[in-house]
């Protein structure tokens, strides 16, 4: 009896974590959602777009590209969205007080940050500190831009983390009389402030070690080539079964790497950097675009020809929207959430089969990248900046061939039960709710 009675608590615990992480991976989905503004920002303000290359309408591809980079930003700009979408998504019953103690929060984690910074070129000193600036200045009067700590996207939600927390413990706080204005939400935004210092005091001591470790990671990562891209993909796919995919995309895309770019702002994330020109950058974004615009389509296709005869219009109907929407989107959870539980067979097949695209992918030199999803839009908006890109046609459309070939073998081999091949009273059951809606 004891031992039951101690495994009950630990049981609860694990699934309280679980819920938490779930919760979290959810809140991620708020700041990314903003991207493919971002990205089409970004794209306008190319030289080959508005620029010098293009229409030659040169202010106007500045005005695009400083609206786009601001969002971009990997330091500031990301950061912040990733602050403020974590402590409205984490915070039960969140408001406006919510985002602005986030806010609060990060501006003063960023400016004690830029207090410090992390070394300047020889022969100069640092010049000072700003929400904005922070230069090192030679002798000659010439200067050049200060490095810092930067945690990135990663500092972000942490201090979303925190301003959910505080605001859930104390936005209902009451204070002695002569102090109610400050009562409740009108407090955590002060508190966030002092959070905000400690935190990046913190992070000035220990980001070093952790950054290098990150570094590190990434940099064995991208040196797998190929077989790296695979495993992302494979992990990528696996982990969205439990809604954390999230996690592992937000550091790849966001965090690992670094780019310079022309104007000296250094960018980090497989997907920045691909936005902003890295001819390095689309290792772990180019072997999605295979798999959501041809190999789901042709999935989707695959489980129409395997419903019954008089199931297979509603079927094929279904499939039909789904598969659009991943080829034109790469919006892929409504076409893999149709299979994943009743056919888990299937799923862990195109789970493998994502890693293989990948792989094949980068080990063919096709390159490219996308500010939301692996869809015809952002392969057709992204292809002046991507390498071989043609090169993903004939890939997806042999993958659509295996992806269908293989799911009608192993659905009619398995007798899988996928949309269409449901037992008799299920189909039947289904089409009276149908009837009634």
């Amino acid at each position: 009896m004891s031992s039951t009675a101690a495994a009950a608590p630990q049981k609860k615990w694990w699934n309280g974590l679980f819920q938490g992480l779930q919760k979290m991976g959810r809140s991620l989905q708020l700041p990314i959602a903003v991207l493919p503004a971002a990205g089409i920002l970004n794209r306008l303000g190319q030289p080959d777009v508005f620029g010098d290359d293009g229409l030659g309408w040169t202010n106007v591809a500045k005005v695009f590209a400083a609206a786009g980079g601001s969002l971009l930003d990997s330091s500031l700009g990301l950061p912040l969205l990733f602050c403020i979408g974590v402590a409205i998504g984490m915070a039960k019953k969140s408001d406006g007080s919510t985002a602005l103690a986030a806010v609060t929060g990060f501006l003063v984690y960023y400016a004690v940050l830029r207090a410090f910074p992390d070394d300047c070129p020889k022969d100069t000193t640092f010049g000072g500190a700003g929400m904005w600036s922070g230069v090192c200045v030679a002798e000659d009067g010439t200067v050049a831009q200060a490095a810092y700590q930067n945690p990135g996207v990663f500092g972000g939600i942490v201090m979303g983390l925190l301003a959910a927390w505080f605001w859930q413990r104390y936005h209902r706080v009451k204070l002695v009389d002569w102090l109610g204005f400050f009562n409740g939400r009108r407090l955590v935004p002060i508190i966030m402030a002092f959070v905000g210092l400690v935190f990046a005091g913190l992070c000035v001591w220990i980001w070093p070690p952790v950054g290098d470790a990150l570094t590190s990671f990434s940099k064995w990562l991208v040196d797998l080539d190929w077989l790296g891209s695979g495993i992302f993909g494979v992990a990528n796919r696996a982990l969205l079964t439990v809604g954390l995919h999230q996690f592992l995309n937000t550091f790849v895309w966001f965090q690992f790497g670094d780019y310079t770019k022309p104007d000296g702002t250094v960018v980090h994330g497989d997907i920045n950097r691909f936005l902003a020109g890295d001819p390095t950058a689309g290792q772990f974004t180019s072997g999605f675009f295979p798999i959501m615009m041809f190999a789901l389509p042709a999935a989707a296709l695959a489980i129409t020809h395997c419903a019954r005869p008089e199931r297979r219009k509603v079927v094929g109907g279904l499939m039909l929207s789904v598969g659009l929407t991943s080829f034109v989107t790469g919006i892929t959870e409504p076409i893999e959430y149709s299979f994943l539980f009743i056919a888990p067979l299937l799923y862990a097949i195109h789970a493998v089969l994502t890693g293989v695209s990948m792989a094949v992918t980068w080990g063919l030199g096709v390159k490219d990248g996308f500010s939301f999803s692996a869809g015809l839009i952002d392969y057709v908006i992204n292809w002046g900046l991507a390498t071989k890109p043609w090169l993903i046609i004939p890939i997806g459309l042999c993958f659509a061939v295996v992806y269908y070939a293989l799911f009608r073998f192993v659905i009619i081999k398995f007798d899988l039960h996928t949309p269409g091949r449901e037992p008799e009273e299920e189909a039947e059951a289904e089409d009276r709710e149908q009837t009634k809606a």
